[in-house]
């Protein structure tokens, strides 16, 4: 299999907090990850890590045998656009535009041909049960299709790898459940590699991988 995600040594300090401290990580193309771990282990910050959204103080990180952790901002937000998609608890859509609008925004960004990348957003927004809402707000959408349009506008610009800071911790246990299982079907149907920050049991059982952090360390 091939390895689209390595990290060594990683270490990441603020102020006097030692948050992470020496941590290797590797994901496989295809492969659904979760981290877990108690609160304060340190979890978001490897995340925003292994993501580019934050540098670490120390060690590395490679996508695609791409370093990232060396690039300039305007290379790193380029890559980013491209290549890495995010899901986080809140949606973040924004209220103005219609969903396919909002899972647009990627592509609008990248300077996308916009024929071809609606055209995938309204078949990643089927796929996600979102048919019958293409011109509907977000505040015309119940929270469990708000995080669903959220996913199809991390997915839109077919990056190599999605990292989702806890996707279900804003939806009761139904809409969760249905979240999970779509993680799996779009890797099914796209082989769309996850790295998942969960406190969710339910959703760290069903992963491929179940990586637990404590105290700054995988243990």
């Amino acid at each position: 299999m091939q390895e689209i995600l390595k990290a060594g040594d990683i270490f990441k300090t603020y102020g006097t907090v030692h948050v992470l401290k020496g941590i290797d990580f590797s994901v496989q193309k295809g492969e659904v990850v979760s981290i877990v771990g108690a609160s304060g282990a340190g979890k978001s910050t490897l995340l925003h890590v292994l993501g580019s959204l934050d540098k670490p103080d120390t060690g590395w990180v490679k996508i695609n045998d791409q370093e990232i952790s060396i690039m300039n901002d305007k290379t790193l937000s380029a890559f980013r656009n491209q290549h890495i998609g995010f899901i986080f608890q809140f949606h973040n859509l924004l209220p103005e535009f219609t969903a396919v609008e909002n899972v647009l925004l990627p592509a609008m960004i990248g300077q996308r041909n916009m024929k071809e990348a609606e055209t995938r957003a309204k078949e990643l927004l089927s796929f996600l049960g979102l048919s019958h809402r293409f011109s509907h707000y977000p505040n015309q959408l119940s929270g469990g299709e708000q995080q669903r349009v959220a996913v199809a506008r991390a997915l839109i610009n077919d990056p190599l790898i999605v990292f989702a800071d806890e996707p279900s911790g804003n939806l009761d246990t139904h809409n969760a459940e249905e979240l999970h299982q779509l993680f799996f079907d779009l890797r099914k149907k796209y082989n769309q590699t996850f790295v998942i920050v969960t406190h969710n049991e339910a959703l760290a059982n069903l992963s491929d991988r179940k990586v637990v952090m404590k105290d700054g360390i995988i243990i």
